[in-house]
């Protein structure tokens, strides 16, 4: 039926003809790869790095065949964030986390790669030659089979170069990604309609002269399509400032400001048009010729030879490759006095590259055109200018916002740029791919960095997914997020120990839940009463081991039989029935002297001086407990209380590691590491480091002082030396001490422009602070620790906000849970 309207139809425009073997054909015979391509995350690549990617780039366009274009199309959509509270488990904690990100606008980028195959004479096309213009599409030359081969054989070199390169991921698209199906929008429908989700709706498009839309969305142009708007100088990164300090640069793309750092809706097309070098060197030569003819008549023309004259000389001398580039920014909204900002914006970050912002208005409807997936053959050449493939490659958007991981485990964090929450996994898939040997992770960061906020966070996702969590303290950091588990278990887990002289710190390490005690049950009592029997440097001999095993071993076997098991009962029947065994054997006093075991370890028994801390009446077995947390700060001092409960601590976790086959482990000591090293339990602690990956546990030490990296040859040596994950929070405190830290910690260059960028600027309408996150050595970024408000008096460590906490808890009867709800809404209330 014969078109009747003024309007044209999209069909009778539309300048593909198919999609064969994957790849788009225009109705003029071009052919196009297309793929999709997953940059480094930004602030995480160095200027070295830069220039590793900016030398792929370039030896990979080096390979495509004369008439090809690269045509590179970032995509930046504002989206909401939509929270996941579909699973029936989701805890208190977990949705208000999720609750507090609802709706939180974000930047999401997506990256595509064209690369086409196009003729000679369709590269000169100029814009009135634009399919949006003809009437009718003829091809005037069909492409032979030998081109395309040779085409499709540089493509995959291509794609092979840019892979290999280690920083960028290259994934061809297919039939389905390009036409779509009905479950999901094609790259072409989605460009239609200006939007990346997978359900699209084709909207009607108004060209006219001074303004394109598309449905209701009002388009603006931004262009570089003139030397004369360029910079004079351009280069693979540039000092991003508001993160460098005078130590440190912090490294973006020279594109970075119209990419993620540009928060609108927006398309950034970047085009390398390669044409016969040859040609164009010989064209050159003679404009050259004819300028110099005609230079005495005119001082641009003694101007413009020059340019050329060096333009060839710089061609010839380094043997640089001459091809034609363009860049534009599309940028579109549905509202006018928007769309006005949107321009200035757009302007503004343009001048940030030092280029000069020229907001194009007449050509917008052909440049939107020739942007259409496969169409980039369309593009009219007069809006292209002619430089080196080095110097066009510096256009090039090379970074891109966070990514969260592809794993079931991690943490929640959030972007620091754009405050959108990422699931990070710091454990599992760095382990998978090699590039940690361990899980172990050490904490540094001065006081009120927001270690202990930090870690908080971290352990309580920990715990959410099915980890044992053993925790050591000395400040009652974690007093909040233990009691609420405990109330939400109804006191099966969430277990605290702690010392006050009303209520002293008491374990009973003779209870188990089931009455069985294996060989590692058998060797931890072993261990803890030889601890209270012997000094460090008094070790037992053998008769003595052998004779204290027989102990152990005879009492669990009496335990089967009904005795109450207790350190009373254990001391009772050694100095009972054990004393009438050894009699029966003529045991020797010297092989093992068992007055002097009893009497030293007496101050244990009923009415001894420490007889509460092994005789706990609570009949818990900690075995089975995900939650502990052991607060030291009142006995960190004390000469005997300290040693044992220590030994007890190391002896619960390690029984953690070899009777929990498959479950993960987590032990985090905090400030205490450096009283437990100070008292001989250092071989514990090297120990832990060395061994706990094998049971797929974690170890995790915190600490804030500089000054104990430095002087402790236990953290030196077994800490950091096996702790693949380092984690640093704010160090401008210690800037003046950093080298010996980075020294220490092995950091490199770039990982120290990382950590000193920490909180230099923070969005100043959200609330959180910054933490620096080092894998193996290889991958590092900041991410943000950003809570709901609930979160965040679960996890403070302010004396007066706990206190607060503590007396509304006692009002509702214990209920801390909704303590926490209470302080939250009246928190939100008075803002």
């Amino acid at each position: 039926m014969r078109n009747k309207m003024k309007a044209a139809t999209l069909e009778s425009k539309f300048p593909l003809l198919a999609v064969e073997h994957d790849c788009i054909i225009s109705k003029d015979a071009d052919i196009t790869v297309a793929y999709k391509v997953e940059l480094p995350e930004i602030f995480t690549i160095s200027s070295d790095e830069y220039e590793a990617i900016h030398s792929a780039w370039h030896k990979a366009v080096k390979v495509l065949p004369n008439y090809s274009i690269v045509h590179k199309q970032d995509w930046f959509i504002k989206e909401n964030y939509q929270p996941d509270l579909q699973k029936e488990d989701v805890s208190f904690l977990s949705r208000s986390f999720e609750q507090h990100f609802n709706e939180r606008p974000f930047l999401n980028h997506t990256c595509y790669l064209f690369l086409t195959k196009t003729s000679k004479e369709k590269s000169r096309m100029q814009s009135n030659f634009s399919t949006l213009c003809r009437g009718n599409i003829i091809p005037k030359d069909i492409q032979d089979k030998e081109n395309i081969t040779g085409f499709m054989e540089s493509v995959e070199q291509f794609e092979r170069i840019i892979n290999d390169s280690g920083f960028i991921t290259m994934t061809r698209l297919v039939e389905d990604d390009i036409t779509g199906t009905k479950e999901k929008a094609g790259i072409v429908e989605k460009y239609f309609s200006l939007s990346q989700t997978n359900t699209t709706t084709l909207e009607d498009i108004h060209l006219k002269s001074d303004e394109m839309k598309i449905g209701d969305q009002i388009m603006c142009l931004h262009t570089l399509s003139d030397v004369e708007d360029l910079p004079g100088m351009v280069a693979t990164d540039s000092r991003y400032e508001r993160l460098s300090t005078d130590r440190s640069d912090s490294c973006l793309s020279f594109a970075a400001p119209v990419g993620v750092l540009l928060s609108c809706n927006h398309i950034y097309n970047q085009y390398l048009f390669i044409d016969n070098h040859t040609e164009n060197l010989k064209q050159f030569e003679k404009q050259a010729r004819n300028m110099h003819s005609l230079s005495r008549y005119s001082r641009a023309n003694q101007l413009n030879k020059k340019w050329i004259e060096e333009y060839l000389n710089e061609a010839h001398s380094q043997g640089l490759t001459s091809i034609r580039c363009h860049c534009n920014v599309m940028a579109w909204s549905d509202n006018r006095a928007e769309l006005k900002h949107i321009k200035n914006d757009v302007g503004s970050q343009l001048a940030l590259m030092e280029c000069k912002p020229r907001h194009n208005t007449v050509d917008t409807p052909t440049l939107f055109w020739a942007g259409i997936p496969g169409n980039a053959a369309d593009f009219p050449s007069e809006e292209s200018f002619y430089t080196f493939i080095e110097q066009a490659l510096c256009l090039f958007i090379q970074e891109t916002n966070y990514k969260s991981s592809l794993s079931p485990f991690g943490i929640k964090m959030v972007d620091r740029l754009t405050g959108k929450p990422l699931h990070l996994d710091i454990s599992d898939i760095p382990m998978e791919k090699g590039i940690i040997v361990n899980r172990n992770k050490f904490i540094l960061g001065p006081s009120g960095s927001g270690k202990s906020f930090f870690t908080n966070h971290m352990v309580r996702q920990y715990y959410e997914q099915g980890s044992h969590i053993l925790l050591v303290d000395t400040g009652n950091s974690y007093y909040g997020l233990c009691k609420m588990i405990n109330r939400k278990t109804k006191g099966e887990d969430g277990v605290y120990f702690t010392y006050t002289e009303e209520n002293p710190i008491a374990f009973n390490p003779f209870y188990t839940d089931d009455n069985l005690f294996d060989i590692e049950k058998r060797e931890s009592i072993k261990t803890l009463i030889t601890t209270l029997w012997k000094r460090d440097n008094e070790p037992p001999s053998r008769s003595e081991e052998v004779a204290l095993s027989n102990a152990v071993n005879l009492y669990t076997k009496k335990l089967k039989e009904g005795i109450e098991p207790s350190f009373n009962t254990f001391y009772e029947f050694v100095g009972g029935e054990y004393k009438g065994i050894l009699e029966e054997k003529q045991v020797r006093e010297k092989d093992f002297d068992l007055a002097n075991f009893l009497n030293v370890l007496e101050p244990y028994y009923k009415g001894g001086e420490y007889d509460y801390l092994l005789n706990s009446k609570k009949q818990i077995d900690l075995l089975s407990k995900r939650f502990i947390v052991f607060e030291l700060d009142n006995i960190k001092d004390h000469k005997i209380l300290f040693p044992i409960v220590t030994i007890i601590i190391m002896e619960v976790f390690i029984n953690k590691m070899r009777r929990l086959p498959g479950i993960r482990k987590l032990i985090l000591i905090e400030e205490a590491w450096k009283a437990i090293a100070k008292e001989g339990m250092a071989e514990y602690i090297k120990y832990l480091f060395k061994t706990v990956r094998k049971y797929f546990g974690e170890a995790i030490v915190v600490t804030q002082e500089v000054d104990d990296i430095i002087s402790s040859d236990i953290v030196k040596e077994s800490i950091i030396n096996n702790s693949d994950c380092k984690i640093l929070l704010d160090q401008r405190k210690y800037m003046n001490k950093f080298d010996s830290i980075q020294k220490l910690l092995g950091l490199s260059e770039k990982e120290k422009s990382q950590i000193l960028s920490i909180n230099l600027s923070n969005h100043p309408k959200r609330k959180y602070k910054e933490v620096w996150i080092g894998l193996g050595g290889s991958h590092s970024a900041v991410y943000a620790t950003e809570v709901s408000l609930e979160e965040y008096y679960t996890y403070t460590t302010e004396e007066s906000e706990k206190h607060e906490l503590l007396q509304l808890t006692e009002k509702l009867d214990g209920n801390i849970e909704l303590a926490i709800k209470q302080l939250a809404a009246e928190k939100r209330n008075a803002k």
